[in-house]
């Protein structure tokens, strides 16, 4: 993941109207978000399509891993035989 730069990253959205094809190029080739700017104040990210898809699987992913986590905090938890014989349930069925 591509870390943001305050100094290069921030556009006003002014310049986001005058300039969208070049923000949006400039995006695609740093993989770095431009923060847009409304009255001096943040308002909105741009993100690259992919960084977002990419960003939102891993977010996804913790969540599930953290979930999972909290369950076995609670002993909710099943041998490793039955979770197999569930999946295999639901593979070949």
């Amino acid at each position: 993941m591509a870390k943001v730069r305050l100094s290069e990253d921030l556009t006003p959205i002014s310049d986001f109207r005058l300039r969208t094809a070049e923000i949006i190029a400039k995006v695609k080739k740093t993989k770095r978000p431009v923060i847009l700017m409304q009255r001096g104040r943040s308002a909105a990210v741009l993100e690259d399509v992919h960084e977002y898809e990419r960003k939102t699987e891993r977010l996804e992913l913790l969540e599930d891993i953290l979930t999972g986590i909290r369950a076995a905090e609670k002993g909710e938890v099943v041998s490793h035989a039955k979770a197999m014989a569930e999946l295999d349930k639901v593979l070949n069925a």
